[in-house]
């Protein structure tokens, strides 16, 4: 029998030359594929987990979180070095940024420039409760003499301790060691006077302490008489 006489005449059906790919489970789809690019986009973070900063807002936000963290200043070069920002400038920049924002929204604290860098503290008006937290050993104190003999160091710096007790009128060694050894004062050097006494100044921390950017924010109207001008009424 002819194929033609065969039932349903014809030539027998051909196969396509081009058959439609098979899926394999285990094949990644090469970039830019259609399979490619069906592949669900990265879930969005989940409620409750912080996003990441923006890349133009990540060296501001590494400064709010090193002030956070830091118990001491930290000056604008060194916050500069740690966040990636281009200088010292640039971070005081972002510093005042902080700021701006911590006073639009009311907040409790803020940044302030102490000893020659910068510090998250809180407002002054919060105090009261502040202190209630602290506890009797840490609210160390100044006596009275000490606080005077630490005023007269601070405005008349560098300073022997025999002009420390010519303008006091009584002994002073033990309060200047007492000082020193709080690392409020010095050793800054040695006079050329006879003998060579030591020279006593102040320290950062004397800043840090009583909330100074630096010496010259002493309040001017505190002056100090020198040991001449107190005899004077003699």
């Amino acid at each position: 029998m002819s194929e033609q006489d065969r039932p349903g005449g014809g030539p027998p059906a051909q196969e396509s030359e081009q058959q439609a790919p098979q899926s394999n489970p285990g094949q990644v789809a090469a970039p830019g594929s259609a399979q490619a690019e069906a592949s669900p986009a990265p879930s969005a973070p989940q409620h409750g987990e912080a996003e990441p900063p923006a890349a133009s807002d990540r060296p501001k936000r590494v400064i709010e979180a090193l002030l956070f963290s830091s118990d001491r200043p930290i000056s604008a070069g060194r916050l500069a070095e740690l966040s990636g920002a281009a200088d010292g400038r640039e971070a005081r920049r972002l510093v005042r940024e902080l700021q701006a924002e911590y006073v639009a929204e009311g907040r409790a604290f803020g940044i302030e420039e102490i000893a020659g860098g910068f510090q998250l503290l809180s407002r002054s008006e919060f105090a009261p409760w502040v202190l209630q937290l602290q506890s009797r050993h840490q609210q160390e104190t100044l006596s009275s003499a000490a606080l005077e003999t630490l005023a007269i160091v601070a405005y008349r710096q560098p300073i022997t301790r025999a002009q420390v007790e010519d303008i006091r009128g009584v002994q002073s060694g033990h309060i200047l060691r007492s000082l020193v050894e709080k690392r409020l004062l010095k050793v800054v050097g040695k006079s050329q006077e006879l003998g060579r006494p030591l020279l006593y100044g102040t320290t950062r921390n004397f800043l840090q302490a009583f909330g100074l950017r630096s010496l010259s924010d002493l309040p001017r109207t505190a002056r100090l008489a020198s040991s001449q001008e107190a005899r004077q009424g003699d």
